[in-house]
């Protein structure tokens, strides 16, 4: 059988044309952010295939939930959940901050920490790819979502925001291998950096010196540097500490305090400043 394009450009022109093409994309978009309105808007163009997706999985959980109890204890399930997210919130920073920061600021004749906006979110689908820690969530730009947001569940930090669509947005766990968050420990205040090796139960803390006091069981909390997550909530606790000389720094371990493998709702927070354009 004679082939229909038989006169066109040979494979390996072919592959030539297309990794050309693929590198003048990257250069526009990494030098000259010329797709990030793009993005949004595929983002916004999958946003109905996530839903889509997500559908089974909610008509799962309501034809089971609907066996055992009523609409109306549905209803106040929900509003209990979402009030157990905020209550757990308020408790991690007033239990490690109310104590020192209050008065500190007092001392210093300066105002108290304004309380955050928060909303509650929900976990729709998780990353299929081994090499990836990123789940999507049901809240995106209509809801002023914005990338690098820190999120949360009732137990400590998540990870962060890193793409937004119009009404999804998909955030990066703190496990991850390529995300880092700064953390210092609460018992002493050493700060230090927490790196995700890929695993939802690791993290390693990078570049510490043998002679840094660090023990097993040490909580770890959010030190508020890089103005991305914001200070004294909970991140891991240690659970290894190995000081080896013939090694430049000591090897830390430590497990996330927030339940990675399992959430499913989650806590954005707003900084201050971002209040008065946050959409309701």
């Amino acid at each position: 059988m004679t082939p229909l394009f038989g006169n066109g450009p040979a494979p390996q022109t072919r592959i030539i044309i297309a990794v050309l093409l693929s590198v003048c994309f990257m250069f526009v978009d990494h030098k000259l952010n010329g797709f990030e309105q793009v993005r949004v808007y595929l983002n916004s163009l999958v946003s109905p295939i996530q839903y889509a997706a997500n559908l089974p999985q909610k008509m799962l959980y309501w034809s089971s939930e609907s066996l055992s109890s009523r609409s109306h204890l549905l209803a106040e399930n929900q509003k209990l959940k979402e009030s157990h997210l905020v209550l757990s919130e308020k408790l991690q920073r007033l239990a490690i901050l109310q104590r020192e920061n209050d008065q500190l600021r007092a001392l210093l004749d300066s105002p108290l920490r304004q309380d955050m906006r928060k909303m509650v979110t929900e976990v729709m689908s998780v990353e299929s790819n081994p090499n990836s820690q990123q789940v999507v969530i049901n809240r995106g730009q209509l809801n002023g979502v914005f990338e690098g947001q820190a999120i949360l569940d009732e137990n400590g930090i998540v990870g962060q925001v890193v793409s937004v669509g119009s009404t999804t947005s998909r955030v990066l766990l703190i496990t991850d291998h390529t995300h880092s968050i700064p953390v210092r420990v609460a018992r002493n205040g050493v700060r230090s950096l927490a790196a995700g090796s890929g695993i939802y139960n690791r993290l390693t803390l990078s570049f510490v010196p043998h002679s840094t006091d660090i023990q097993e069981g040490d909580l770890l909390v959010s030190s508020g540097l890089g103005n991305v997550f914001p200070e004294g909530y909970p991140v891991a606790e240690v659970t290894k500490v190995r000081f080896n000389e013939s090694l430049p720094f000591a090897q830390i371990v430590a497990k996330p305090i927030a339940k990675l493998e399992r959430i499913r709702y989650l806590l954005l927070l707003w900084p201050t400043e971002r209040k008065e354009v946050i959409k309701p």
